[in-house]
């Protein structure tokens, strides 16, 4: 299921970069082209503000987890729940990778968008 997720973000993100580049290719007007190129750098960068928010959100999941095994190796209860606490701490660990991957991914595909339009702001 985490790989299906990476394919689907990989396709919904390659699919808004084939119409960003199809949109600004067609378009033969410079000035209709540089206003198109500029509404979607705002919203490419409205994007990476919030991916890289998302970095910072999981920076303290992790710093959530290392303090829970900490705590968990000092609390004296049963096998059982320090067993419950371990796989709890590992599919945290787990969602957590695969939204910092997520984040990876946008962040490339933003950052070509960014190239693509700023290319086209540029030629004539």
């Amino acid at each position: 299921m985490k790989y299906l997720s990476y394919a689907y973000r990989f396709v919904s993100n390659f699919a808004f970069l084939a119409l960003v580049y199809f949109s600004l290719n067609f378009i033969g007007n410079y000035q209709q082209r540089t206003i198109i190129a500029a509404l979607v750098l705002a919203y490419a960068a409205m994007r990476a503000v919030s991916a890289l928010r998302t970095f910072y959100f999981f920076k303290c999941i992790e710093r959530l987890e290392l303090e829970a095994r900490r705590l968990g190796g000092l609390s004296m209860e049963g096998p059982t729940a320090a067993a419950s606490r371990k796989i709890v701490v590992k599919e945290v660990v787990e969602l957590r990778q695969a939204g910092e991957m997520k984040s990876y991914i946008d962040l490339l595909f933003l950052g070509i968008i960014v190239v693509l339009c700023l290319a086209k702001i540029t030629s004539s």
